[in-house]
């Protein structure tokens, strides 16, 4: 994994290698082993290199084609060996042994088609000079992260959105309207981002910017079959397929010139990809995981359980409340956005674990809940579907307090009250957004601590009109498990799950991770199966369950879900320092909030009474935007060492 960045100028035939440094010094986290800037004519490149395949010929900016062509590329093609072979029998010559040069020869071949072949995760960007074209892609999943800006006669992109501040003279106003859908959906609806001029590649989009204009387009999108029954023997058939791809998805992410270690976190899709992984690597696997001191986070018991019976060489980090206060800030740096769990918090103590280990790359199990009926909304979206067809049952509304055991604020509450919360009425069951009301509606009640002004600036239908106008045309035909599904997938996924948990927190510390579960094969082989295989009753992740019999230990397969999570309020309102950030003056110097409901939400928690779901989610969500307005609002210091760096005109 990389950091890139670049900036192309329509009108300039130079480019000013000055800026290209101050942003390439701004993802040196992203790529401590080396970094290059290089000028085209008026386009410049960047590149901040983590050294994982061929580490001696795959430096970047990288060309081919007589200097015609130049790639700065942040990711990993997993095919690239075979992509290889099947070019060079096309008369290809190859200089490196890198996958970097396997995405230049493709494009050489098949122009803007190349991204249709490739097997993995990236963002890059193509200069071909001789059509004065820039070709800028991202992967089917919005894995790897890329944001742009367009200031007049110049075209800004890069990793990170503070590399772009770094060389841009935009505002850094938040976006309001982004800030409305986080605390709505948890994440903002792409190409928004938290800042008003700053946009960012949709997963599955290609950018071409020729002649002056720009266009942005889908390559590839998320498409489900209709439902349908399958017989036994399709069943056994399609157990076989998911198991069978899913190992060989697990086989070319182990491709690297570095060791790979795992993620174990005692659930059961971390602990397949380990198995699977140590059928493939043997006892020499390294796993990796973080337990908590508050016993309700900790599932420590579970991970030692799995690396025994996998016999993997397992280290683990110690996650406290004072290490998650004392590492959020960080935490909001990395994101670039409001968040409104603390959750990624461990997950950056965990990749320091890793990296200080020695390793560069782990192999994880985000995905498989999205693609493979995992979650707790899916089957609660079934348990509201059969509430909801006799909605004066006395035992039905007992089926979701069984579904969320280490909720307090669910088990406590009367039938009425859990009819309304989960809007248990007919009028609402045909809705679009069925499965995710409850979800967005608590969310949506942390926009209560928002000042009069901006409260007066925004609009609450404004986001859910957002969405809708972004669902494909055979939505409304899908089952409501399958709505349930692309909701997650195509918006909590790549904005949430693998950016503030995944790529941000990996890379705070260079570390890369890769997701057989998110292999294009498995994603399109999952979105074709019927819901029932994925969720048979209320058994999630059936057909993955049965494809790993054998595998894992039964009590891992057998184990109650217990959803990732991280103490949140607890752990914040320890820290007078990040407590000062929440003090009247300091939240009305930016006046997003209003201070006085601030201090009563403060005021709730440091007494010690009784606080819910929505008050932890609005403390996180609070702190994290003054935290975010703090680091970005005004230009941030230049870093004191700009690394060597390579020019050519």
């Amino acid at each position: 994994m990389c950091g890139i960045a670049g900036i192309v100028n329509t009108k300039s035939s130079k480019s000013d290698p000055s800026r290209l440094r101050r942003m390439i010094a701004t993802l040196a986290h992203r790529g401590p082993d080396a970094t290059e800037v290089l000028g085209i004519g008026g386009t410049g490149f960047a590149h901040a290199r983590l050294s994982i395949i061929d580490l001696a010929g795959g430096a970047q900016p990288m060309s081919i084609a007589g200097g015609t062509l130049w790639i700065t590329f942040n990711g990993e093609i997993f095919n690239y060996v075979e992509l290889r072979e099947e070019l060079i029998k096309k008369g290809h010559n190859f200089a490196t042994r890198s996958d970097t040069e396997v995405i230049l020869h493709l494009y050489q071949e098949e122009g803007e088609d190349c991204v249709q072949q490739l097997n993995g995760q990236w963002a890059f960007a193509i200069w071909d000079s001789t059509k004065k074209k820039l070709f800028v892609s991202r992967d089917r999943l919005g894995v790897r992260p890329l944001f742009y800006t367009a200031t007049g006669d110049e075209f800004l992109f890069a990793s990170e959105i503070k590399a772009i501040f770094a060389a841009a003279d935009i505002s850094r106003e938040l976006d309001l309207e982004g800030l409305d859908q986080i605390f709505t959906f948890w994440v903002t609806l792409p190409p928004r981002t938290a800042f008003k001029q700053v946009s960012q590649l949709p997963p599955g989009h290609s950018l071409v910017l020729q002649d002056g204009r720009t266009r942005v387009y889908p390559y590839w999108r998320l498409n489900y079959s209709a439902d349908h029954q399958p017989s036994e023997h399709d069943e056994r058939r399609l157990t076989e397929d998911l198991l069978n791809t899913l190992l060989d998805a697990t086989r070319i992410r182990l491709r690297s010139d570095v060791p790979v270690g795992a993620y174990l976190s005692g659930g059961l899709d971390s602990t397949i990809i380990t198995a699977l992984t140590h059928k493939l690597v043997g006892d020499r696997l390294r796993t990796f995981s973080v337990s908590f001191e508050a016993k309700e986070f900790d599932e420590s018991e579970y991970q030692r359980e799995a690396s025994a019976f996998l016999h993997t060489q397992h280290s683990e980090v110690t996650c406290g409340y004072q290490d998650i206060a004392n590492v959020f800030p960080d935490v909001v740096w990395h994101c670039e956005q409001p968040i409104l769990r603390t959750a990624p918090a461990p997950m950056m103590l965990l990749a320091k674990l890793v990296r200080d280990s020695g390793f560069k790359v782990v192999l994880t199990g985000e995905g498989a809940d999205e693609m493979l009926g995992g979650y707790d909304i899916f089957k609660e979206t079934k348990i509201r579907q059969f509430w909801a067809r006799y909605p004066n049952s006395k035992w039905r509304p007992l089926l979701l307090k069984r579904l969320y055991p280490y909720m307090d604020g669910i088990q406590r509450q009367s039938t009425a009250y859990l009819k309304t919360f989960f809007h248990i009425n007919a009028d609402e069951s045909d809705g679009l957004f069925f499965s995710h009301v409850p979800r967005w509606d608590l969310t949506a009640k942390l926009k209560s601590f928002y000042s009069d002004a901006v409260r007066a600036e925004t609009d609450e239908s404004t986001a859910l009109s957002r969405i809708e106008e972004q669902l494909p045309l055979e939505y409304s035909s899908w089952n409501k498990f399958t709505r349930a599904e692309y909701l997650e997938a195509k918006y909590l996924l790549p904005g949430y799950i693998l950016s503030s948990q995944g790529d941000r927190m990996a890379m705070a510390h260079s570390v890369e991770g890769r997701y057989p579960f998110l292999d294009y094969r498995i994603v399109e082989l999952a979105a074709k199966l019927p819901a029932r295989v994925k969720m048979k009753v209320l058994n999630q992740k059936y057909i993955l369950k049965q494809a790993c019999n054998g595998l894992l230990p039964p009590s891992i397969i057998k184990r109650f879900k217990q959803p990732y999570r991280a103490p949140d309020g607890k752990s914040l309102i320890a820290s007078e320092l990040l407590m000062d950030t929440l003090c009247p003056t300091e939240i009305e110097k930016y006046g997003i909030f209003d201070s006085q409901r601030v201090s009563a939400l403060v005021g709730k928690f440091k007494s010690d009474r009784l606080t819910s779901v929505k008050d932890n989610m609005a403390l996180v969500g609070i702190l994290s935007t003054q935290l975010l307005l703090q680091k970005f609002s005004s230009p941030a210091p230049a870093p004191a060492i700009l690394m060597a760096s390579s020019v050519v005109h």
